[in-house]
């Protein structure tokens, strides 16, 4: 089993970034390169399409609003892993300042471990990124 972490450091409140990333279905909130969720099982799957057209669907395993942290799998789609969970968490540093993470656990399955590991490392880096931005960070 594979993991990987990406963090950054916000200077907004973690209340006001957890109203942001705290949905389930928000991603297209927040995360430029998907710009469409579907929710459906009630909001416990969503379907999400990327820039270029592909399909990812991912079940919310488990969601804790007083914490701001939620934990999610994927079910389908075109990455080389298996057995996928990742979590995201928004910690208060201070008063104004919060501290995002975002984790996953996986299986490399057609790649090498360091491959997939950059893979995902990619997306929460890029994913933070863009979460920084969007907040006006």
């Amino acid at each position: 089993m594979a993991t990987t972490t990406a963090t950054t450091d916000i200077p907004v409140p973690a209340d006001r970034v957890w109203q942001l990333v705290g949905g389930f279905d928000s991603l297209p909130d927040w995360l430029p390169y998907i710009p469409a969720s579907e929710p459906s099982e009630g909001g416990r799957v969503r379907s999400l399409t990327n820039e270029d057209g592909g399909t990812i669907v991912e079940r919310l395993e488990a969601f804790d609003n007083d914490a701001r942290t939620y934990t999610y799998s994927i079910v389908q789609a075109p990455f080389p892993v298996t057995g996928y969970r990742s979590t995201i968490t928004v910690h208060a540093v201070s008063d104004a300042q919060s501290r995002v993470e975002w984790s996953g656990t996986f299986t490399p399955d057609g790649a090498s471990a360091e491959e997939a590991i950059a893979l995902f490392h990619g997306i929460y880096t890029d994913g933070l990124a863009a979460l920084r931005k969007t907040l006006g960070a």
